[in-house]
């Protein structure tokens, strides 16, 4: 069985009061769920400008 690594940019919206390192940990968790993956992990968090 082959392994492939896949990499995503996700761009969300919070709230200020919002950790977005909890919410990259909730859709690493959702991740996990589905089959075939094995780990999922949250690489870095970035700040956009407006």
């Amino acid at each position: 069985m082959n392994r492939t690594n896949l990499f995503f940019k996700v761009e969300i919206e919070h709230d200020a009061e919002e950790n977005p390192e909890r919410i990259g940990d909730q859709i690493c968790r959702q991740l996990l769920k589905f089959y075939g993956v094995r780990q999922a992990e949250l690489a870095s968090v970035t700040a956009l400008e407006e």
